[in-house]
């Protein structure tokens, strides 16, 4: 499957992909070598010993790239604009496990010592990302100069077709350059289509394609138009040039451009369970650390948080609300009180307002600074609530004056994972009041871009904008 992968290419192109593919072979074996070759003008390695490693060297460059083929590093991804780091560390930490091996266990390098092989490690990796910027920057000025490996064509100015014109130029690369749709009804449709021109019908495709104009073509037709698209590829066929049917890009889109097998039926994923494998295990490790180090941290301002509001209103210094949680169970979220206790509102009936006479004057310090939601860490330790995730509302919360689940309606996607006490909406702004339909959908946008994008990276990046975040607090009442 590997030693295929640039199959479809090979037609535009060929002679110029496999020159390519394998001058970046040409560079990989080098880059896996001259590391190693510098230090045998450096070292004191023993002169009779010298054949011998520059022999081992350039053996080990070839399994190098044995080891990158096996991996896919020269699929047709290579292609593609992606920098691919992660895949070159693994394949080159892969490679450089073999030369661990002959140095440690069959002892062919005794005297090159530990750091050495180390920095031979490093340098080589760092190379091979440079080589990777530099090929993607190689791709980008030819591009820019329109120059591609296969000239395509939409056939079919379909809504599918504009939409997948738009994605192209949007994520293209140097693969396809899209110079124009074709469409037999050209006489009834403008002559530009999402700013490209509409070359004519398919009898002019024909001439295009014998004259070596176009050598790959999309037919985007309505799938329903089974018939004609059953004609127009038999057509095509008798043609030298590459042929795919584009899916329809409104389950495309539903399915966030993944596609998986089921039974060996490539099928549109249009939903996955959320943090699968080991992430939730990780997530919770996560939570438990970060909540005890936190409390750890924050215990002293929490029992002054907790000193104030006693002193300043009758009434108990927690504040206990029942919320939407995971797979919408209701959960007891805590917070320090921060408004008078016989003008609670336990299931948030009336939201909170720049001039609320509810709020206690420490209330109304504790809510714009976000220290009310302090206790909401014993949350997270017993396992209701997330360090970070969506945040979670109390069950007659209303925007615009309807409840979140009409105003919005993938509003309880939000809980397919935990709540959290900061989450992706609220570091870009959409925290406090939902006076407007905007605020909640803008709200549950990012909510749901956070579920589909989880990592321990991205929680990282949130918690460390979250303190930022709360300076702002001109829409916090």
């Amino acid at each position: 499957m590997r030693m295929q992968s640039t199959e479809s290419l090979l037609f535009a192109r060929p002679s110029l992909v496999e020159y390519f593919i394998t001058g970046v072979r040409l560079a990989h074996w080098l880059t896996a070598v001259a590391p190693a070759l510098l230090l045998l003008l450096l070292d004191n390695v023993p002169s009779d010993e010298r054949e011998n490693f520059f022999a081992i060297s350039l053996f080990f460059g070839l399994l190098s790239v044995i080891m990158f083929q096996a991996l896919g590093i020269y699929s047709e991804a290579i292609f593609s604009n992606l920098l691919r780091f992660r895949l070159t560390f693994f394949a080159w930490s892969a490679s450089f496990g073999m030369l661990l091996f002959m140095h440690q266990a069959l002892k062919l390098l005794p005297y090159i010592p530990a750091w050495h092989m180390g920095l031979w490690f490093c340098a080589s990796l760092v190379l091979f990302g440079l080589e990777r910027l530099f090929i993607l920057w190689c791709f980008r000025r030819l591009m820019q100069n329109k120059h591609y490996l296969q000239r395509t064509v939409i056939l079919g100015a379909t809504e599918s077709g504009i939409h997948l014109a738009r994605y192209m130029q949007r994520n293209g690369d140097i693969r396809s350059g899209l110079i124009g749709f074709i469409d037999d009804r050209a006489s009834r449709l403008p002559g530009e289509l999402a700013g490209l021109p509409l070359l004519g019908n398919s009898a002019d495709l024909e001439r295009m394609v014998r004259n070596e104009e176009v050598s790959q073509v999309l037919v985007a037709l309505p799938w329903s138009a089974e018939n004609r698209i059953s004609q127009i590829i038999q057509r095509l066929r008798r043609l030298p040039v590459n042929v795919m049917i584009v899916p329809d890009m409104v389950a495309l889109y539903q399915a966030h451009n993944r596609i998986t097998e089921v039974s060996g039926l490539p099928m549109f994923n249009a939903s996955l369970v959320p943090l699968r494998g080991w992430s939730p295990v990780f997530k919770r490790l996560e939570d438990i650390v970060l909540a005890l180090l936190c409390i750890a941290l924050l215990s002293p301002l929490m029992l002054l948080v907790a000193l104030a509001v006693k002193l300043d209103s009758p009434g108990p210094v927690l504040f206990r609300q029942k919320r939407f949680g995971y797979n919408n169970r209701l959960i007891e979220v805590y917070k320090f009180r921060s408004m008078y206790q016989h003008l609670a509102d336990a299931d948030a009936q009336r939201q909170t307002t720049r001039t609320d006479d509810r709020i206690t004057r420490v209330g109304r310090f504790i809510r714009k600074t976000s220290l009310d939601e302090l206790p909401q860490l014993f949350n997270v330790l017993a396992g209701s609530m997330s360090m970070v995730g969506p945040r979670p509302h109390a069950t007659a919360t209303k925007a615009a004056g309807l409840n979140f689940e009409e105003a919005v309606e993938e509003y309880t996607a939000r809980h397919r994972v935990k709540p959290g006490i900061t989450g992706w909406a609220q570091i870009n702004g959409y925290r406090g009041e939902t006076d407007t339909l905007e605020k909640i959908e803008k709200r549950v946008e990012h909510d749901l871009e956070y579920i589909e994008n989880w990592s321990l990276w991205f929680d990282l990046y949130i918690l460390c904008r979250t303190l930022p975040a709360l300076l702002d607090t001109k829409e916090v009442y």
